[in-house]
C-alpha cells in the first residue's frame, strides 16, 4: 500500500513540475497516464540503474561536495524520457531544475506519508 502511495506522490510530483512549469522543465504529452508510467520507471530506475551510476562517479561526486549527484538524478530522468513515451526533457539545465524539483517533493511526500 506503501508503495501504490509513494508512486502517486511521485506521480504528481512530475505531473506537477509538467503542468506548472508549462512544458519549459519537463512537458509530459497525455498528463496522468504518462506520469503514472514515469513514476513507476522513475522508481525502477532509481533502484537499479542509480545506485551503479552513483558507485562510478563517487570520486566526481566526492571532488565537487556532491554536488555531481545533481547530475546524477538529471541523467537518471534523461533516462526516464527516454524509455517512456509522452515524457520529453527540454535541455540539461531544465532537467536539472526538474530532478531537483521531483526529488524534494517526492521526499517531502513520502516523509509525510511514512509517519504514523
Amino acid at each position: 500500500m506503501k508503495f501504490l502511495l509513494r508512486m502517486l506522490v511521485s506521480a504528481g510530483a512530475i505531473f506537477g513540475v509538467a503542468y506548472l512549469s508549462d512544458g519549459w522543465l519537463l512537458e509530459v504529452v497525455s498528463f496522468w497516464p504518462a506520469a503514472v508510467i514515469a513514476a513507476v520507471v522513475l522508481a525502477l530506475v532509481n533502484a537499479i540503474v542509480k545506485p551503479i551510476v552513483g558507485f562510478f562517479s563517487l570520486p566526481i561526486t566526492i571532488l565537487t561536495l556532491g554536488l555531481f549527484s545533481l547530475v546524477v538524478n538529471a541523467l537518471m530522468l534523461y533516462l526516464v524520457a527516454y524509455l517512456v513515451d509522452g515524457v520529453n526533457t527540454t535541455g540539461f539545465l531544465q532537467t536539472v531544475i526538474a530532478a531537483l524539483i521531483i526529488s524534494v517533493v517526492t521526499s517531502v511526500g513520502t516523509s509525510l506519508l511514512d509517519k504514523d
